[in-house]
């Protein structure tokens, strides 16, 4: 069988359109979370050095959640219910990783570009798999770049040399990845 061409779907697996809507339901909740913890992280940090780093992170996101918003709504894709949350706690972490210090907020970014990588690039094999969506598979690879440019930013000014690297980022992974499971399914 020709991988490009369909993916099998077993029972019990989600139809294609179900994924689909899986796919922009996490993703927007993403980029809503993206834009909140810049956000926490410019109320703390909107003076300092990193400060135009941040704010031009936060407008790449802003962009992203754009696009997720204008493409639930075209695809009449449900939101997930958690954007509250998401609101509250995105806005927590980049605030409480600022508090630590620039460094540390930039760990933070490496740490949740790290997830979001792997996740874009799981989508987008998974788009592969089904041999359609061309646009929207090119939508998650120029976002999943500029992701992993953010990741580069954070190391370039030194989010490795924070106190607890290993353990901030391991958290923060943990973290990411239990949002993105929260918000494919609810």
């Amino acid at each position: 069988m020709d991988k490009t061409r369909s993916k099998r779907r077993l029972p019990g697996d989600p139809s294609k359109q179900q994924s689909l809507d899986q796919m922009l339901r996490v993703d927007h909740a993403g980029e809503y979370g993206a834009v909140r913890i810049y956000q926490g992280q410019l109320a703390v940090l909107g003076t300092g050095r990193a400060a135009p780093l941040i704010a031009h992170m936060l407008g790449q996101e802003k962009h992203h959640l754009k696009t997720f918003e204008k493409l639930v709504g075209e695809r009449r894709a449900r939101p997930t219910a958690l954007l509250p949350f998401w609101h509250l706690a995105g806005f927590a972490l980049g605030a409480g990783t600022a508090l630590l210090g620039e460094k540390a907020a930039m760990a933070c970014t490496v740490a949740v570009e790290e997830v979001i990588d792997e996740h874009y690039a799981g989508q987008i094999a998974e788009l592969d798999a089904e041999g359609d969506e061309p646009e929207l598979r090119q939508t998650f690879e120029t976002f999943r770049q500029e992701e992993l440019d953010h990741r580069q930013t954070g190391l370039d000014n030194g989010a490795q040399l924070t106190p607890g690297y290993k353990t901030l980022t391991s958290a923060v992974k943990a973290g990411s990845r239990l949002a993105i499971w929260l918000s494919t399914r609810i």
